[in-house]
């Protein structure tokens, strides 16, 4: 009888792909994917520990799976991900129906510890490595369909090295370590044969990738490129039509880098760029390395190499000791850049960070009322972009069905969106014919605050409907 799991996954792109490195594993392992939770004999939860939230969502799902657990015999629940790196066995103390967790440098074990569990055995893995084998991944098992058909992830390191002073990555994803770049290679060259069109290269600093073996080129003991280098080797592979990749940080833009985004045809025209705040002072109590003038040196150098490229970026308010003169320096900065998207959240005190025992907390209401109007204020900038886009042609990779309209006996064609090149999601009317992973042309003939609308040029459609809540694409 063949065994089923079911995956729910919480975070960012990192997070996302490590779920689909396990689920990719146990169908190597002979698992495979149930319809849902009911159906699944392992289900297992990838956390996320950025926010408090996030922490707190998996003891509620934890507390709420006991339930699930017992309802039928021989069932296994496992936790992976940030807050299994953080928690450990702790976890296993905590919820005696819990019956393994796994670290982020421990995906490869998971069918193992699966299996162990089947047999009654409960484990906590969470040790560390820095053997370069936690890269390595079987390929795509033939019956584990890739669910953003044409487009990939493709990790490039892992880690960081900075400790952010709000910051928990570096304790739950461990310090930098780079692949080397003949194994990158020969993975993106898999992904192409596979027909992927877009790789999104990923790292918690993706632009530090090789930074500790290389200087000004290839370094022979590991094997690392200079990462403006590892672009256009990229760009050389005939089957990929774009490149993206996400999170940078500002400190790591070189020249090099810099000057790709003029002349490597394939990197797309969209840099997700961190400011985290638009204050000189919260910034050095962030420990972020930069201020506002070096971060607004970095996109006039970004927009002078690339004058139409869209500007995304991550943002914190309420951080301690932020006053309202800080939050207004944010909100300067963030008209200054005029970003067409960012990604905005009050500041949450993680535990073993610095910031953690930093005193004058801001006071939630007060928090909550700055990232009102911070998102307010971008909702208005996203806008303005989105009507400027109004009269273009787009390139677009379609996704698949858009989430608000379906066909009707008015409107037969079905709705559907993509991403142009900017990464903006742009919504439109097509025949059931053009599948996920298709590159299109549309006219872009309408804006609203979180989408535009196109036009295929021979179809002429029916009302489109705006997504409201479209589907989450934050930074790792």
């Amino acid at each position: 009888m063949t065994r089923l799991y079911h995956v729910r996954t919480y975070g960012c792109q990192m997070n996302l792909h490590d779920s689909e490195k396990v689920e990719n594993l146990l169908h190597h392992a002979g698992w495979r994917a149930a319809a849902g939770p009911e159906d699944a004999d392992l289900l297992l939860i990838n956390t996320c520990s950025i926010r408090e939230k996030a922490e707190h969502r998996l003891g509620s799902d934890l507390g709420a799976l006991r339930d699930w657990r017992s309802a039928a015999p021989g069932r296994v629940l496992g936790v992976g991900g940030c807050v299994a790196q953080q928690e450990g066995d702790a976890l296993l103390r905590r919820f005696p129906h819990l019956d393994f967790v796994f670290g982020t440098h421990n995906v490869r074990r998971v069918p193992e510890l699966a299996e162990a569990a089947g047999s009654g055995i409960r484990h906590a893995v969470t040790e560390e490595s820095r053997s370069l084998e936690r890269f390595d991944q079987p390929e795509r098992h033939p019956e584990f369909p890739a669910r953003t058909p044409g487009r990939a992830w493709l990790t490039v390191m892992e880690g960081c090295d900075l400790f952010c002073s709000f910051c928990i990555v570096p304790r739950t994803r461990g310090r930098e370590i780079s692949r080397p770049a003949a194994a990158i290679l020969a993975e993106a060259r898999r992904l192409e044969a596979s027909g992927v069109r877009e790789l999104t290269l990923l790292g918690q600093t993706v632009n530090a990738y090789g930074r500790h073996a290389t200087r000004r080129g290839p370094d022979p003991e590991t094997g690392s490129v200079p990462f403006a280098w590892l672009l256009r080797q990229l760009d050389a592979l005939p089957g990929v039509a774009r490149l993206r990749y996400l999170s940078p940080h500002p400190m790591f833009f070189d020249e090099e880098l810099v000057r790709a985004h003029a002349e490597v045809e394939s990197l797309q025209p969209h840099v997700h760029l961190p400011l985290q705040s638009g204050s000189d002072r919260v910034l050095a109590r962030m420990r972020r390395r930069y201020d506002v003038a070096r971060y607004l040196g970095l996109v006039e150098r970004l927009r002078a190499a690339r004058p139409d490229i869209a500007l995304t970026t991550d943002l914190i308010v309420g951080f301690p000791g932020e006053t309202r003169a800080d939050f207004q320096e944010t909100l300067r900065a963030v008209r200054e850049v005029a970003f067409a998207d960012s990604y905005s959240f009050k500041y949450s005190a993680r535990p073993g960070t610095a910031a953690a025992a930093f005193d004058e907390r801001v006071p939630p209401e007060e928090a909550q009322d700055r990232l009102e109007e911070l998102q307010a204020l971008q909702r208005a900038l996203t806008l303005g972009y989105h009507r400027g886009r109004v009269g273009e042609t787009a390139e677009v990779l379609v996704e698949g069905p858009s989430r608000r309209a379906e066909a009707t006996l008015e409107e037969p064609l079905p709705q559907l969106q993509g991403r142009d090149a900017y990464h903006r999601v742009v919504n439109f009317r097509a025949p059931a014919a053009l599948t996920p992973g298709s590159l299109v042309r549309l006219a872009l003939v309408e804006a609203t605050p979180h989408s535009l609308l196109g036009e295929l040029p021979d179809v002429q459609p029916g009302p489109l409907l705006a997504d409201e809540n479209p589907r989450p694409t934050g930074p790792v």
